[in-house]
Order: structure tokens, then sequence, then C-alpha cells
């Protein structure tokens, strides 16, 4: 076929890849803390005496895991102006990043709390303890400890998928490499480069919260 490799284009570019970088991994963060805070919530709540609530997290879980990613989005962005709502496609790309990954890791942070024995609630409430007390700092810090490889893996996850945002002209790293390869007419070379970066986006992820979650078992979650 006779194709020459050409990455001269690269210098000219590295500074729109990182930009492109630096969007995915805001995007990941914002909605990485903003979905584990609600999935704490959503656990919770599906393990609570209420019924309706119940029902309706898990109406919600189950409407999320079970729809794509991409018809999320495109519903948030595209859907939501028909209703009178419009929202900055940076703005709609968080939502439905954190919508989905809530739904995921309610499932993940539930398999934690019941994880935990029923025993070690029983003697903190003997103590004197108020069930939100117990929660929080008995059964919670012991959930998350059984659960934290499952959640460090949704995490690397959904940042993979923010890829998708792209379609909605969110400038993040997809989209960098998509015009790019537009204007250079080099798209095995962009697309390579894209995926290298991509896998160094995961593994230093990886590596940053398995860090930190280590930091933080040290500090004296049992």
């Amino acid at each position: 076929m006779g194709y020459q490799l050409d990455f001269g284009w690269l210098t000219d570019a590295i500074h729109l890849i990182a930009q492109g970088a630096a969007m995915t991994i805001f995007l990941i963060t914002v909605s990485a803390v903003a979905g584990i805070v609600l999935s704490v919530l959503g656990a919770a709540a599906r393990r609570s005496r209420y019924a309706v609530l119940r029902r309706m997290i898990g109406a919600y879980v189950e409407l999320i895991r079970n729809t794509p990613f991409l018809v999320q989005l495109f519903f948030i962005f595209f859907g939501l102006p028909s209703l009178g709502i419009r929202l900055d496609p940076v703005v709609a790309a968080i939502l439905a990043m954190t919508l989905n990954m809530t739904a995921y890791t309610t499932e993940i942070v539930g398999a934690g709390l019941d994880a935990v024995p029923k025993g070690q609630k029983e003697a903190a409430l003997s103590l004197g303890l108020r069930p939100r007390q117990v929660f929080f700092k008995i059964v919670l810090p012991q959930g998350l400890k059984v659960i934290f490889p499952a959640l460090t893996s949704q995490i690397v996850i959904m940042m993979l998928e923010s890829a998708v945002v792209s379609q909605i002209a969110v400038r993040e790293l997809t989209y960098e490499a998509d015009m790019l390869q537009a204007r250079t007419f080099r798209a095995f070379e962009t697309y390579f480069v894209v995926t290298l970066v991509y896998l160094a986006l995961s593994i230093g992820l990886r590596r940053l919260l398995v860090a930190g979650g280590n930091r933080m078992l040290a500090g004296g979650v049992t």
C-alpha cells in the first residue's frame, strides 16, 4: 500500500491534545465526586424503611443501567430544550456522566454496605450511637473498604466513556482528536497518539485512586 507514517504535525498539535486531556480529567473529577456522594445517599435510601423511596431508587438504577449512555446524553442535551431547559455542553456532559455513574456506583456501594456484619451495627446501637452515626462512622467506612477496587474500576470506565460527550461538541480528548484528523488527514497517527494518551490517563487515574485508598486505609479506616 505504501502508506508512510507521519507524526510531524504532532508538535503543533500537542497543546490541543493536552487541552482535550485536561477537559477529560475535569469531567471525570467532577462527575466521580458527585456520583460517589449521590451513590452513598442512594444506597442508604434503597435500604431505608420507606418502600416508596426504595422503589424510586430501584427504578432509577434500572432505567440508567438498561439504557445506552449516548441516549441519556442526547436526551439531556437535545431533549430537555423541548421543555425549555437548555444546558451548556459541558454542564450537560457532567450531568449525564454523574447520573450514569451514580446508578452503577449505587449498586457497588450497596454491596459494600451489605457486606458489613449486622453485629457491627447492633453493637454500635447498643452503645447509644444514633442510626445516622452508626451509618457514617461504622458501616460506611467498612463498606467502602470492601468495594474500593470495584469503585476504582467504575471510575476508570466512566472516564473512558467520557469520549462519547464529543458528540455534543464538548472539547475533550476525542473531540480534539476528531478535529486534528480532519485537518491533517492522518487518522491512523492521530488516533494512535490519542489511544496512548487514554492509556496513560487510565493507568495514572487507577494508580492515583489506589494510592488515595491506601492512605485512607492507613489513616484508620477499619
